[in-house]
């Protein structure tokens, strides 16, 4: 059976509901979102894993199974005398992650579409698998916008 993105992709969340960008001063349901997105600081994280690129390739990876996000491709690039960054497309959004091994610093980004996913799993595994001292975690909601909120998805009309 043959998949393309369209089916890969989840619906993220343009229900015609409500927008919280509208007057209503209802608070947002998971109607109202378009996915969730978590910015994650890592600090005192193992040097030696944040110069390895392969081994992030790996961690990435299992990070965006574990989220339950599907990996459509993987990107790194190691820096010369150190660091890597790397991004994962996912057919929900992405992951990206930047190292500085000097620091033991880390920062990543995921942002996942819909609900079936939990981004923040994906936070955890990074977490865990570069050994991080400690962290800060923001995780917030992305919310469908008034005009897309209700509106049929038609493809772009592209000028020849």
């Amino acid at each position: 059976m043959s998949q393309t993105a369209a089916c890969l992709h989840p619906n993220p969340g343009w229900t015609g509901a409500e927008s919280p960008f509208s007057q209503s001063p209802q608070s947002p349901s998971a109607t109202d979102m378009v996915g969730k997105h978590c910015i994650l600081e890592l600090y005192n994280c193992d040097p030696s894993k944040l110069d390895d690129e392969a081994f992030l390739r790996t961690a990435i990876t299992t990070a965006a199974k574990r989220a339950g996000a599907t990996l459509l491709n993987l990107i790194t690039h190691r820096f010369e005398p150190q660091g890597v960054t790397g991004l994962a497309l996912l057919a929900e959004s992405h992951i990206s992650i930047h190292t500085w091994p000097e620091s033991g610093y880390a920062a990543v980004d995921v942002f996942t579409c819909g609900d079936h996913t939990m981004p923040e799993r994906a936070c955890t595994v990074l977490s865990e698998e570069l050994n991080a001292g400690h962290y800060k975690l923001k995780s917030f909601r992305r919310e469908t916008p008034c005009s897309v909120a209700g509106a049929e998805r038609e493809p772009a009309l592209v000028a020849a």
